[in-house]
């Protein structure tokens, strides 16, 4: 097949700038092939090279008794006692699940497992952060339909529970949704797997499904804005089969327990290209592949598709060479394909051959590692403008706006479709918190929780990246789970707009001081930047996702509050408002600065939840739309009325940090009260429990009606 020249047009349709091209010269003093182009643009976009954010990322704790891996392989593994470990990792899949929904979610889905078994886990949990527009845009309802069941379809049929996650809507994902994607696994400690190769000579071997035309350049598509060709790309979203993917885990399960495995790397983003110079890089060695060996499904397939497919459920092993016949015999077993399509050698050089000719030979150290790294101008977003006055409302109809919008409305509509209790370790389901699942075969359990709140980030990018931390520190503490770790998926628009790279390093400074604050060291994590439309950018999303540990099953705090219980609150009273949930759904405003968060206090606080559980029947943290929110969602669960004596707007649905909502007897009320004066913990009496009536100050409503307005409202936004 005759390759096409290269072109100004040719090297800017892969995403490269006239000065990065210039530097692919300088490096091999040529120009490129035309498979060399692409092998370039894959390495050097910014999905694969962090190239807008490395310079931040690296001021990211990351370390920690606890932390056995950190952030630069497929996924984190955190220690958690017992010889055994837990892998975990967050990663987006927004461009092509705004192309085509259901595969562009599914594969997403796919992808995050790979990540966690590549390291030798088996995968025990998922969540899923997604972020949608409003309810009324035109694509919004397809939009939400295709990916909640590209989600449920993938994570059902692989056989991993889904425990929990979060759902927005907004204008500003109009014209890109996000879908964040996490999963975790168990693992022994003494038996992670890398992917840095080692040994001169080593046979590279192919595993998983064959490869074929989908995807091929989409993590360049990934790095790119949208603008009205975006139905042009729809050939580079990626098809998923979960099932294949069930067969490729127990394959490599089975493979890793043998002994022959010496590295292994999932094929990703940019596929075979990816995969094998990261092997390469990380063990200092080359890599020479011969794509006649290729497993495809299609015909005819040139070496530059080869390269960049991104065909799913496939990877790339090392393996030690006396063992292939035993570990062909495996894949067989499995029915997947199994071939030998290069080796290790000793020169720095990735050398690629297909039909007996060169179609490239790079210098692979350099391909990897001069990648172009920017220090991107910034500028602080400005402060925020005081909130203007609030107007008085009824406390019953502020609450009906919140439990009517579908961003606070029951969500069981999304989770209803994805299987939250296979594998039969589910402890929490979604719907109440973070999940929890049982570590099994022994009395511990984890928690996860996934959280930010995008419009405290735009108003306030370091706060709110402090607030995304401190929340999902909150959500972990309020199960009674001892928060550990954290993965991090950062969400925002064009960084070559200094307003948009200050929100990202605004973010990134909030973030890694609360990580610092709260020992939740940054494990693994995920950057996705270019997320706009005709150049409307997303609002700024660094999704956390954390993992908390519970030593006993004794320990979890999952009660619910019965007739009579006290509610209690652990911190101040509510006050603040600005870019609070009350303002934007009862007012239609984003106004006012986020609130602010003080890790001491979050610190102290959680610690105080953990140590007294003994004393606590039930716990939610406050967050969107405070206190009044937070117990409507804890008595509706139980089925009871409450009753919150105040009447003030701020104190119901002020937005204040740091603030946990629990419930509890009155003589555990009296001891909760004194070991909190003991350790300098605001607690308050703020209401009861019971009856069939929510009131707040002044204004009540019978429980029945609202329960049927927050139960309903979700699947009627949604059509």
């Amino acid at each position: 097949m005759q390759e096409p020249q290269i072109t100004e047009e040719l090297v800017a349709a892969h995403g490269l700038k006239p000065d990065e091209y210039q530097r692919i010269l300088d490096l091999i003093g040529r120009e490129p092939s035309f498979t060399e182009l692409g092998v370039f643009s894959a390495m050097w976009n910014e999905h694969c090279s962090y190239k807008s954010s490395k310079k931040w990322l690296r001021t990211l704790p990351t370390e920690g008794p606890q932390v056995i891996c950190g952030p630069g392989e497929n996924a984190g593994v955190v220690d958690i006692g017992d010889g055994q470990a837990v892998v975990f990792k967050m990663e987006s899949h927004n461009h092509p699940s705004y192309i085509e929904p259901h595969q562009g979610a599914a594969t997403g889905v796919g992808g995050i497992l790979r990540d966690v078994f590549t390291m030798g886990a088996r995968p025990i949990a998922a969540m899923d952060s997604l972020s949608f527009g409003a309810p009324s845009h035109p694509k919004t309802a397809h939009l939400v339909k295709g990916v909640v069941e590209g989600v449920g379809s993938y994570g059902n049929c692989f056989g991993v529970p889904n425990v929990g996650g979060e759902v927005r809507f907004h204008p500003a994902y109009n014209g890109n949704c996000l879908v964040n994607a996490f999963a975790a696994g168990l693992a022994d400690a003494d038996k992670i797997f890398y992917s840095a190769a080692s040994g001169v000579g080593m046979p590279v071997v192919y595993l998983g499904a064959k490869t074929g035309r989908d995807g091929v350049g989409g993590a360049t598509m990934a790095s790119a804005e949208f603008d009205d060709t975006i139905e042009e790309k729809r050939p580079t979203v990626q098809v998923g089969d979960p099932f294949t993917e069930k067969r490729l885990l127990e394959a490599c399960l089975e493979l890793m327990a043998s002994g022959a495995v010496i590295s292994i790397q999932d094929m990703g983003a940019a596929g075979l290209t990816c995969s094998a110079v990261e092997m390469g890089d990380k063990g200092s060695l080359g890599i020479r592949l011969d794509l006649d060996r290729v497993p495809c499904r299609e015909p005819g397939m040139s070496a530059y598709e080869m390269m960049l497919s991104e065909s799913q459920e496939r990877m790339l092993m090392v393996l030690k060479p006396e063992r292939e016949a035993e570990a062909k015999a495996i894949f067989d077993k499995w029915d997947l394909d199994f071939a030998i399509v290069g080796e290790t050698i000793a020169e720095d050089r990735f050398l690629i051959i297909h039909g007996n000719e060169t179609k490239a030979d790079l210098p692979l150290k350099a391909l990897s590692g001069t990648a172009p790294e920017y220090d991107r101008p910034w500028v602080e977003t400005p402060a925020a403008e005081e909130l203007g006055p609030v107007p008085a409302v009824d406390p019953i109809d502020a609450l009906k706006a919140l439990i009517g919008s579908p961003n606070y409305a029951h969500k069981a509509w999304v989770w209803e479709q994805y299987d939250t209790s296979v594998m039969a370790d589910t402890v929490r389901a979604p719907g109440l918190g973070a999940g929890v699942v049982r570590v099994h075969d022994t009395g511990k359990a984890l928690a996860f929780t996934s959280d930010v709140t995008p419009r405290y980030v735009k108003a306030n990018p370091h706060e709110g990246g402090k607030q995304a931390v401190a929340e999902a520190f909150r959500n972990l503490s309020a199960c009674g789970a001892r928060p550990l770790a954290a993965t991090d998926n950062l969400n925002f628009g064009n960084p070559e707009k200094p307003e948009i790279m200050g929100q990202l390093v605004g973010a990134i400074k909030g973030i890694g001081e609360a990580c610092l604050a709260l020992d939740m060291p940054i494990v693994s994590g995920n950057v996705s930047l270019y997320n706009e439309t005709d150049g409307v950018g997303i609002l700024p999303t660094p999704t956390i996702g954390a993992v908390g540990l519970l030593d006993s099953l004794d320990d979890l705090i999952a009660g619910a509050p019965v007739e009579g219980d006290l509610a209690m609150l652990i911190g101040n009273p509510g006050s603040h408002l600005g870019q609070s949930a009350l303002l934007a759904e009862v007012f239609h405003r984003e106004e006012g600065d986020a609130p602010a968060v003080d890790l001491e206090a979050e610190r102290r606080h959680g610690d105080f939840i953990r140590a007294n559980r003994a004393l606590i029947c039930a716990c939610t943290d406050l967050s969107d739309g405070g206190l009044a929110l937070a117990a409507f969602e804890m008595a509706e669960g139980a089925g009871l009325g409450v009753t919150l004596e105040s009447g003030d707007m701020a104190e119901l649905f002020g937005e204040d940090q740091a603030r946990y909502l629990v419930a509890c007897r009155f003589d555990q009320a009296e001891a909760l009260m004194v070991t909190a004066g003991q350790a300098g913990v605001p607690v308050t009496s703020v209401g009861r429990f019971g009856g069939s009536t929510v009131k707040l100050g002044g204004a009540e409503a019978p429980l029945e009606a609202l329960s049927a307005l927050y139960r309903s409202a979700f699947a009627q936004a949604v059509g």
